[in-house]
């Protein structure tokens, strides 16, 4: 005897790994695991485990390389669809967009900043840095 698939009410239980997948902020649904278990992903300000239900109005705050967003969900989905239909399952607020240009601005100006060396420093050299280093934390050169 086949065994009859139960359907469930219209209020299903979605896991945020699986949303987050849905909404096409991670590629795989074990990406989204490993944001949320490295704390790359937080709730309404708390960490959360891949299991927690995703609800509507909940607000999370993702972080991945540079970027940090803010989004609320504004509807669920367990099945990954087009990028403009995954657009329409979150809203991201004025103040986090702004927030992200600001920092990207930020960065984008501060790219010359770093030196980039092409050999590894010396012994000398790395003296050197070291000395700048304890000036630097202690206030002064010991």
């Amino acid at each position: 005897m086949a065994k009859q698939r139960i359907e469930e009410d219209d209020d299903e239980k979605i896991r945020i790994d699986k949303w987050l997948w849905a909404a096409r902020f991670f590629k795989t649904r074990n990406l989204a695991k490993e944001a949320i278990d490295g704390g790359k992903v937080h709730c309404n300000g708390q960490r959360v485990k891949p299991s927690k239900e995703a609800l509507v109005g909940m607000e999370l705050t993702i972080r991945q390389q540079w970027d940090e967003k803010t989004v609320i969900i504004k509807a669920l989905s367990d099945q990954r669809r087009s990028a403009p239909e995954a657009i329409l399952l979150y809203e991201e607020p004025e103040a986090s967009k702004e927030l992200r240009e600001k920092r990207a601005a930020e960065r984008k100006a501060g790219l010359g900043a770093f030196i980039v060396s092409d050999h590894k420093p010396n012994k000398k050299e790395r003296r050197h840095i070291h000395r700048f280093q304890r000036i630097n934390l202690l206030g002064s050169d010991d």
